[in-house]
Protein backbone atom coordinates (compact mmCIF):
# COMPACT_ATOMS: atom_id res chain seq x y z
CA UNK A 1 0.00 0.00 0.00
CA UNK A 2 1.09 3.36 -0.59
CA UNK A 3 2.49 6.06 2.51
CA UNK A 4 0.19 9.12 2.61
CA UNK A 5 1.92 12.54 4.65
CA UNK A 6 -1.90 13.05 6.44
CA UNK A 7 -1.19 15.99 7.37
CA UNK A 8 -0.34 17.34 4.53
CA UNK A 9 -3.31 15.62 2.64
CA UNK A 10 -5.33 17.01 5.56
CA UNK A 11 -4.87 20.70 4.37
CA UNK A 12 -4.93 19.45 1.05
CA UNK A 13 -8.66 18.13 1.14
CA UNK A 14 -9.13 20.83 3.72
CA UNK A 15 -8.42 23.62 0.92
CA UNK A 16 -10.24 21.80 -1.87
CA UNK A 17 -13.63 21.58 0.21
CA UNK A 18 -13.25 25.40 1.25
CA UNK A 19 -12.48 26.92 -2.33
CA UNK A 20 -15.21 24.51 -4.17
CA UNK A 21 -17.74 25.62 -2.06
CA UNK A 22 -16.52 29.37 -2.44
CA UNK A 23 -16.83 28.90 -5.92
CA UNK A 24 -20.09 27.66 -5.75
CA UNK A 25 -21.98 30.06 -4.05
CA UNK A 26 -23.19 28.09 -1.25
CA UNK A 27 -22.62 29.09 2.26
CA UNK A 28 -22.68 25.40 3.76
CA UNK A 29 -22.06 22.05 3.80
CA UNK A 30 -24.64 19.45 5.13
CA UNK A 31 -23.98 15.73 5.52
CA UNK A 32 -25.85 12.61 6.70
CA UNK A 33 -24.34 11.63 9.86
CA UNK A 34 -24.43 8.02 10.19
CA UNK A 35 -22.18 7.18 13.34
CA UNK A 36 -19.59 5.28 11.35
CA UNK A 37 -16.24 6.62 10.42
CA UNK A 38 -16.78 7.72 6.15
CA UNK A 39 -19.30 10.39 7.50
CA UNK A 40 -17.40 11.33 10.63
CA UNK A 41 -13.98 11.97 8.44
CA UNK A 42 -16.13 13.85 5.66
CA UNK A 43 -18.22 16.24 8.44
CA UNK A 44 -14.68 16.85 10.16
CA UNK A 45 -12.92 17.87 6.88
CA UNK A 46 -15.61 20.19 5.93
CA UNK A 47 -15.77 21.53 9.50
CA UNK A 48 -11.93 22.63 9.21
CA UNK A 49 -12.58 23.66 5.94
CA UNK A 50 -14.87 26.82 6.59
CA UNK A 51 -15.44 26.23 10.55
CA UNK A 52 -18.21 24.33 12.36
CA UNK A 53 -20.69 26.88 12.45
CA UNK A 54 -21.08 26.27 8.39
CA UNK A 55 -21.54 22.62 8.95
CA UNK A 56 -24.96 21.27 9.54
CA UNK A 57 -25.12 17.18 10.30
CA UNK A 58 -28.54 15.37 9.62
CA UNK A 59 -28.95 11.96 11.40
CA UNK A 60 -31.71 9.78 10.23
CA UNK A 61 -32.28 6.59 11.66
CA UNK A 62 -35.18 3.87 10.26
CA UNK A 63 -36.94 2.11 12.82
CA UNK A 64 -34.50 -0.75 12.83
CA UNK A 65 -31.61 1.50 12.82
CA UNK A 66 -29.36 0.56 15.51
CA UNK A 67 -29.81 3.09 19.30
CA UNK A 68 -26.07 2.69 19.03
CA UNK A 69 -25.93 4.23 15.52
CA UNK A 70 -27.57 7.83 17.35
CA UNK A 71 -25.12 8.03 19.94
CA UNK A 72 -22.34 7.66 17.82
CA UNK A 73 -23.85 10.20 15.64
CA UNK A 74 -24.81 12.67 18.08
CA UNK A 75 -21.13 11.92 20.10
CA UNK A 76 -19.26 13.08 16.60
CA UNK A 77 -22.10 16.11 16.07
CA UNK A 78 -20.59 16.56 20.02
CA UNK A 79 -17.11 16.30 19.24
CA UNK A 80 -16.87 18.16 15.99
CA UNK A 81 -19.09 20.96 17.72
CA UNK A 82 -21.59 21.28 14.54
CA UNK A 83 -25.29 21.44 14.42
CA UNK A 84 -27.05 18.00 14.14
CA UNK A 85 -30.89 17.40 12.99
CA UNK A 86 -32.34 14.03 13.17
CA UNK A 87 -35.09 13.10 10.84
CA UNK A 88 -36.94 9.77 11.07
CA UNK A 89 -37.12 8.54 7.57
CA UNK A 90 -39.72 5.37 8.57
CA UNK A 91 -42.92 6.50 7.66
CA UNK A 92 -41.60 7.73 4.20
CA UNK A 93 -39.96 4.09 4.05
CA UNK A 94 -43.05 2.17 5.21
CA UNK A 95 -45.31 4.48 3.12
CA UNK A 96 -44.16 2.88 0.07
CA UNK A 97 -43.58 -0.46 0.97
CA UNK A 98 -46.06 -1.17 3.42
CA UNK A 99 -49.08 -0.40 0.29
CA UNK A 100 -47.19 -1.47 -2.73
CA UNK A 101 -44.43 -3.16 -2.25
CA UNK A 102 -45.08 -5.74 1.11
CA UNK A 103 -42.79 -8.74 -0.03
CA UNK A 104 -39.35 -6.47 -0.87
CA UNK A 105 -36.40 -8.00 0.50
CA UNK A 106 -33.71 -6.06 2.91
CA UNK A 107 -31.61 -5.01 0.03
CA UNK A 108 -34.69 -3.42 -1.99
CA UNK A 109 -35.61 -2.18 1.34
CA UNK A 110 -31.83 -0.77 2.04
CA UNK A 111 -31.82 0.69 -1.33
CA UNK A 112 -34.87 2.89 -0.58
CA UNK A 113 -33.69 4.29 2.64
CA UNK A 114 -30.42 5.37 1.40
CA UNK A 115 -32.38 7.12 -1.38
CA UNK A 116 -34.98 8.48 0.98
CA UNK A 117 -31.82 9.86 2.80
CA UNK A 118 -30.63 11.73 -0.11
CA UNK A 119 -33.60 12.93 -1.08
CA UNK A 120 -33.91 14.78 2.35
CA UNK A 121 -30.67 16.04 2.48
CA UNK A 122 -31.06 17.80 -0.98
CA UNK A 123 -34.04 19.01 0.00
CA UNK A 124 -32.86 20.66 2.65
CA UNK A 125 -29.67 21.90 1.33
CA UNK A 126 -31.97 24.25 -0.24
CA UNK A 127 -33.35 25.62 2.63
CA UNK A 128 -29.80 26.17 4.17
CA UNK A 129 -27.82 26.73 0.67
CA UNK A 130 -25.83 24.14 1.77
CA UNK A 131 -24.10 21.84 -0.49
CA UNK A 132 -24.78 17.82 -0.29
CA UNK A 133 -21.14 16.68 1.17
CA UNK A 134 -20.38 12.76 0.46
CA UNK A 135 -18.82 9.62 2.38
CA UNK A 136 -17.81 7.17 -0.19
CA UNK A 137 -13.98 6.21 0.11
CA UNK A 138 -12.17 4.09 -2.41
CA UNK A 139 -12.76 0.63 -1.17
CA UNK A 140 -16.57 1.19 -1.88
CA UNK A 141 -16.20 3.22 -5.14
CA UNK A 142 -14.40 0.13 -7.01
CA UNK A 143 -16.49 -2.63 -5.46
CA UNK A 144 -19.86 -1.00 -6.05
CA UNK A 145 -20.50 -1.10 -2.00
CA UNK A 146 -22.80 2.23 -2.55
CA UNK A 147 -26.60 3.10 -3.67
CA UNK A 148 -26.63 4.44 -7.11
CA UNK A 149 -28.44 7.89 -6.50
CA UNK A 150 -28.66 6.64 -3.03
CA UNK A 151 -25.18 7.34 -0.84
CA UNK A 152 -23.22 8.36 -3.99
CA UNK A 153 -25.94 10.95 -4.67
CA UNK A 154 -23.44 14.47 -3.40
CA UNK A 155 -22.59 17.45 -4.78
CA UNK A 156 -18.51 16.45 -4.08
CA UNK A 157 -17.01 13.59 -2.24
CA UNK A 158 -14.17 14.78 0.33
CA UNK A 159 -13.06 11.33 0.73
CA UNK A 160 -13.48 8.98 -2.35
CA UNK A 161 -9.35 9.12 -3.26
CA UNK A 162 -8.86 7.33 0.01
CA UNK A 163 -9.20 3.76 0.94
CA UNK A 164 -10.78 2.14 3.90
CA UNK A 165 -8.18 1.95 5.72
CA UNK A 166 -6.36 5.39 5.03
CA UNK A 167 -9.80 6.38 6.02
CA UNK A 168 -9.30 5.07 9.44
CA UNK A 169 -5.49 6.47 9.77
CA UNK A 170 -6.58 10.16 8.82
CA UNK A 171 -9.31 9.90 11.23
CA UNK A 172 -6.55 8.99 13.78
CA UNK A 173 -4.41 12.00 12.51
CA UNK A 174 -7.53 14.22 13.14
CA UNK A 175 -8.19 12.92 16.30
CA UNK A 176 -11.72 11.29 16.38
CA UNK A 177 -13.17 9.58 18.55
CA UNK A 178 -11.69 6.09 19.22
CA UNK A 179 -15.62 4.58 19.80
CA UNK A 180 -16.42 5.66 15.92
CA UNK A 181 -12.67 4.77 14.48
CA UNK A 182 -12.72 1.25 16.29
CA UNK A 183 -17.19 0.56 15.43
CA UNK A 184 -17.39 -2.46 12.95
CA UNK A 185 -18.26 -0.78 9.84
CA UNK A 186 -21.74 -0.93 8.91
CA UNK A 187 -24.51 0.74 7.04
CA UNK A 188 -27.16 -0.18 9.67
CA UNK A 189 -29.80 -0.63 6.81
CA UNK A 190 -31.07 -3.98 8.67
CA UNK A 191 -30.21 -5.62 11.93
CA UNK A 192 -26.03 -7.14 12.85
CA UNK A 193 -25.09 -5.61 8.99
CA UNK A 194 -21.73 -5.95 8.40
CA UNK A 195 -19.72 -4.20 5.73
CA UNK A 196 -17.06 -7.03 5.46
CA UNK A 197 -19.71 -10.17 5.77
CA UNK A 198 -21.37 -8.37 2.63
CA UNK A 199 -18.53 -7.64 0.49
CA UNK A 200 -17.24 -11.24 1.62
CA UNK A 201 -13.31 -9.79 2.57
CA UNK A 202 -12.13 -8.03 5.35
CA UNK A 203 -10.93 -4.10 4.43
CA UNK A 204 -7.29 -4.24 5.16
CA UNK A 205 -7.19 -7.11 2.63
CA UNK A 206 -9.38 -5.78 0.22
CA UNK A 207 -7.55 -2.52 0.18
CA UNK A 208 -4.04 -4.41 -0.79
CA UNK A 209 -6.05 -6.19 -3.35
CA UNK A 210 -7.12 -3.01 -4.61
CA UNK A 211 -4.03 -1.04 -5.01
CA UNK A 212 -2.13 -4.27 -6.10
CA UNK A 213 -4.41 -4.11 -9.39
CA UNK A 214 -4.40 -0.89 -9.85
CA UNK A 215 -0.62 -0.50 -10.17
CA UNK A 216 -0.67 -3.99 -12.18
CA UNK A 217 1.41 -6.00 -8.86
CA UNK A 218 1.80 -9.66 -8.48
CA UNK A 219 -1.43 -10.74 -7.18
CA UNK A 220 0.23 -14.88 -6.40
CA UNK A 221 0.32 -13.69 -2.49
CA UNK A 222 -3.02 -13.18 -2.41
CA UNK A 223 -5.89 -15.67 -1.63
CA UNK A 224 -7.04 -16.26 -4.90
CA UNK A 225 -10.63 -16.57 -3.65
CA UNK A 226 -10.69 -13.22 -2.79
CA UNK A 227 -8.84 -11.59 -5.66
CA UNK A 228 -11.36 -13.11 -8.10
CA UNK A 229 -14.22 -12.38 -5.56
CA UNK A 230 -12.76 -8.36 -6.05
CA UNK A 231 -12.82 -8.55 -9.56
CA UNK A 232 -16.13 -9.76 -9.77
CA UNK A 233 -17.54 -6.65 -7.67
CA UNK A 234 -15.15 -4.26 -9.98
CA UNK A 235 -16.86 -6.13 -13.11
CA UNK A 236 -20.33 -5.83 -11.50
CA UNK A 237 -20.17 -2.13 -10.37
CA UNK A 238 -18.91 -0.83 -13.55
CA UNK A 239 -22.14 0.65 -14.55
CA UNK A 240 -22.10 2.46 -10.92
CA UNK A 241 -19.31 4.71 -12.19
CA UNK A 242 -19.83 6.10 -15.27
CA UNK A 243 -21.94 9.09 -16.09
CA UNK A 244 -25.53 8.17 -17.44
CA UNK A 245 -25.10 6.97 -20.86
CA UNK A 246 -26.69 8.85 -23.56
CA UNK A 247 -26.75 8.54 -27.54
CA UNK A 248 -24.08 10.19 -29.64
CA UNK A 249 -25.04 13.65 -31.34
CA UNK A 250 -27.87 13.14 -33.78
CA UNK A 251 -26.93 12.81 -37.46
CA UNK A 252 -27.05 15.86 -39.85
CA UNK A 253 -28.38 15.99 -42.80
Amino acid sequence: MRKIDFHSEIKKISAFLKDYLLASGHQKYIIGISGGIDSALSAALAARAIGKGQVIGVFMPYRGSSPASQKDAELLCKHLDIECLTIDISPMVDAYFDVHEQDADTLRRGNWMARVRMCVLFDLSVKHRALVLGTTNQSEFMTGYFTQHGDAAAAVEPIAQLYKAEVWEMSRALGLPEKIINKVPTADLWEDQSDEQEIGISYPELDKILWAIRNMDDLESFDQGHVNNVYKLIARSAYKRIPTPMPEEPCSL
